[in-house]
């Protein structure tokens, strides 16, 4: 009896981890939970990337603020969102995440493994180089732009998501 008790109490604590695992969130709940992250949200939707992002991944999401993409010249959100524009959208989003589930101690060690810099590959093909600037990992873009992570390490069921203060663009 001792043993069947035992055993339906490791049964029953595997069930509720089963479960909880499947209720963790994946990047794309976590980004929609977020009021600072409602034009990404929007972008995203537009684009048609909810179901590659909700997809098994994993993913490292740097995912801008609404005040990044306030930053953009007047225009330039509503333009990307229209429907025409769906490719250059879906290339700009992709260009913010990187295959893999790459936590901010292992982006800082790559830095450090580089010798101050390391350089990722974008799901979207191009290169961001991640280096550190006065103890924060800054990001810099194919054009010189600029965007420094403000918050890490947001882990989801399929990845992780670093939020940034800027947009960074392809070329």
């Amino acid at each position: 009896m001792k043993k069947f008790f035992q055993a339906s109490v490791l049964a029953a604590a595997f069930l509720v981890t089963v479960a909880a695992v499947k209720q963790q969130k994946d990047i794309v709940d976590i980004a929609v939970s977020s009021q600072a992250h409602t034009t990404l949200v929007a972008a995203v939707k537009a684009a048609d990337l909810v179901s590659t992002l909700k997809s098994a991944g994993p993913f490292t999401v740097f995912a801008p603020v609404n005040d990044a993409f306030a930053k953009l010249p007047a225009g330039t959100v509503e333009n990307l969102l229209k429907p025409e524009n769906k490719a250059t959208l879906a290339k700009i989003l992709t260009y913010h995440v990187v295959a893999g589930n790459i936590d901010s101690k292992a982006v800082v060690a790559a830095i450090e493994k580089g010798k101050g810099k390391a350089v990722l590959t974008t799901v979207s093909g191009g290169k961001l180089t991640a280096s550190l600037d006065n103890g924060k990992v800054k990001l810099t873009d194919e054009n010189g732009g600029t965007a420094f992570v403000t918050a890490v390490d947001l882990k989801g069921s399929n990845g992780v998501i670093h939020v940034i203060d800027g947009v960074v663009l392809p070329k």
